[in-house]
């Protein structure tokens, strides 16, 4: 998506969306890792629900990714593509949120938290994770141009593939661990 909206543009100005881009979204997740607890609270939310929904949201992602198509969770709809290339600018809108940012990995980032509440090593690693994978973002931004015409339209759909099994994998855990700590269902 990055490629194909900034083909026209210079290296210099993909450069500069990719990092603004990577640094908005890092922003949006940090502010989901370090208050989305307090923001659910707010909400009344429990963390039971946001496990469930976030594993719901995954698992629709990762079968997107295993189809090779688009439900529209992590892309965006026609209209806001088009106003994309009608922008100078994506990194707000569409690359930082929803393409990086989205709301699978908000979820996803606030039920890490979540699971390593009360310990600050474990939280650590969330962090650190979250940032790494900031980082390999931002590098497949600024080498996508490259990475497609590497791998071209098979190889990354084979790529697509192999991670949508993993991600729906993770996301059925995710829906499994909010549905016992629900207490919806008796306990054994």
């Amino acid at each position: 998506m990055f490629a194909a909206l900034t083909v026209e543009l210079s290296p210099a100005r993909r450069r500069q969306m990719a990092y603004r881009g990577s640094l908005i979204a890092a922003c949006v997740l940090l502010l989901f890792a370090l208050a989305g607890d307090n923001i659910l609270g707010l909400l009344g939310i429990s963390v039971a629900a946001l496990r469930t929904s976030g594993g719901i949201l995954l698992l629709l992602i990762g079968i997107d990714m295993v189809f090779a198509r688009s439900s529209g969770s992590t892309s965006t709809t026609a209209e806001e593509t088009e106003e994309a290339r009608a922008k100078q600018d994506i990194s707000v809108f569409p690359l930082a949120t929803p393409l990086i940012a989205g709301p699978g990995a908000m979820g996803a980032v606030v039920l890490l938290m979540a699971n390593a509440q009360g310990d600050l090593v474990l939280q650590s690693v969330v962090i650190a994770s979250l940032l790494a994978m900031i980082l390999l973002t931002l590098l497949m931004l600024l080498l996508s141009t490259q990475i497609d015409r590497l791998l071209g339209v098979t190889g990354m759909h084979v790529v697509t593939r192999i991670m949508g099994i993993l991600l729906a994998a993770l996301a059925v855990q995710f829906i499994f661990d909010g549905i016992a700590n629900s207490g919806l269902l008796p306990q054994a």
